[in-house]
């Protein structure tokens, strides 16, 4: 069948084809959720509405009346069935259906084992493992509570909640939790919940209830939400004796409701309780240390060095006293012994000193160019200048010409001689004769008496 844009096939050309492909389709096993049942006593056709318990996925469904009543009155809306249709197109309305020709409930028995095998597979994967399960805060600034609307659960939940922590801050999201709808609404209000900051635990909570009820929180989307979440997720489905699989995958298990209330808020007076109790305990521990050390010190006050703690000291005191005594007169024999020594080597400096010598009236003579001390008078040249120290000082003298044999030569040092009408006396000096050779003379003689 061909068509195009001047050519165009007629509404009816189409629908009629496509009605004919799906007939052409053969009868099929369907499993789902029936919802819906319109049941119409002038009609011998019933019309039925399956969905998927999983996806937001449904098909119309058509049967015989004689069909739904073989089932019986157990069919009701949000059973789990298995019907077998064949799909049909009705090309008046463009729609499709299923048309139905035999309905089997899905008994207790295969939802368990449905359930049992679903249960396996997670645990394969580890959902289940205790390693990656979270522990709530001991105190979470905010609740998130995912329940039914006015429910007997919301309430355990709130009003124990603020019984044990009145402070308590509870963001509720009233869902479906049972039906065809529960798995989608509860999988929505789990991840507006985790997306919230404030919110540090969810609740997941719902009454008792039948397997079928209950078969929502085994689903395998919802299951593997909670194990996506980053905020830990509290369970507390049905009563005690209930265990859907988001028991297993839940980081928290609470048997009721009114238990979830007590895993994930503490209790304010069990607190203030524990809190007197750590403090008279500490205060016990603290009063027995303290005696423990008072007792130490009355036994130490008992010994004779505390009963008087300045007689050991007054002891120390004296021998220091006594110390410092016996160092005062070594030292002072130290340095007297040192005065002694230093008096007899002055004396000895003094008696080997020259100026010694020049006290007792000797005189030093030194020629005044090189400084030389003169010892022989014969080296010396007339008119040559001589430095002369006596004690009390030094003068300067020149040497005179020598002396005849017939006139006695004046005294050597004598400020009387004077020199020859050539070489007349320069101020300030002293001129000497120069004295003829005498055997044994010397530089310095001793002055007569």
């Amino acid at each position: 069948m061909t068509s195009t844009p001047e050519q165009p096939l007629p509404v009816r050309t189409v629908s009629r084809a496509v009605g004919e492909w799906i007939d052409r389709l053969g009868r099929v096993w369907v499993e789902g959720q029936v919802t819906e049942i319109s049941r119409r006593p002038a009609m011998n056709t019933v019309f039925l509405t399956l969905r998927d318990p999983v996806a937001d996925v449904s098909l119309r469904l058509t049967c015989a009346r004689s069909v739904l009543d073989a089932v019986g009155p157990a069919l009701a809306d949000g059973a789990r069935v298995v019907v077998w249709a064949k799909p049909s197109f009705h090309p008046g309305r463009g729609t499709l259906a299923l048309q139905v020709f035999e309905i089997r409930p899905v008994g207790v028995g295969a939802l368990l084992a449905r359930l049992e095998a679903l249960r396996q597979v997670l645990a394969a994967e580890g959902l289940f493992a205790a390693s990656r399960k979270r522990r709530p805060p001991f105190l979470p600034r905010a609740v998130g509570l995912i329940t039914g609307r006015a429910s007997a659960a919301e309430r355990d939940v709130v009003e124990n909640a603020r019984r044990r922590w009145p402070a308590v801050r509870i963001v509720t999201r009233e869902v479906a939790v049972q039906g065809p709808l529960a798995a989608g609404q509860v999988i929505d209000a789990l991840r507006e919940l985790d997306a919230d900051r404030e919110v540090q635990v969810i609740v997941i909570a719902r009454g008792g209830g039948s397997l079928e009820d209950l078969l929502p929180f085994s689903d395998e989307a919802l299951l593997r939400a909670v194990a996506a979440a980053r905020t830990p997720v509290v369970s507390a489905i049905g009563h005690e004796q209930d265990s859907p699989l988001l028991d297993f995958v839940a980081d928290v298990r609470a048997s009721t409701p009114t238990d979830a209330a007590k895993k994930v808020v503490p209790d304010v007076g069990e607190q203030a309780a524990l809190v007197a109790q750590l403090r008279g305990r500490a205060r016990r521990v603290v009063e027995h240390r303290l005696e423990r050390e008072t007792h130490a010190l009355e036994h130490l006050r008992g010994r004779p060095v505390l009963a008087a703690p300045l007689r050991d000291l007054d002891r120390r005191s004296e021998a220091v006293d006594a110390l410092a005594r016996r160092a005062f007169r070594c030292v002072t024999h130290a340095v007297d012994l040192a005065e002694r020594e230093v008096t007899h080597a002055s004396a000895r400096l003094r008696a080997l000193s020259p100026a010694a010598t020049l006290d007792r009236g000797y005189a030093l003579v030194q020629e005044a160019s090189s400084g030389a001390v003169v010892r022989d008078p014969a080296v010396l040249a007339a008119r040559q200048r001589l430095h002369v120290r006596v004690a009390d000082g030094s003068f300067v003298a020149t040497v005179a010409e020598t002396a005849t044999d017939d006139e006695p030569a004046e005294p050597v040092g004598s400020t009387a001689a004077t020199e020859s009408a050539a070489a007349p006396a320069v101020a300030g000096q002293t001129s000497i004769s120069r004295p003829s050779r005498v055997p044994g003379s010397a530089a310095m003689s001793e002055p007569t008496a």
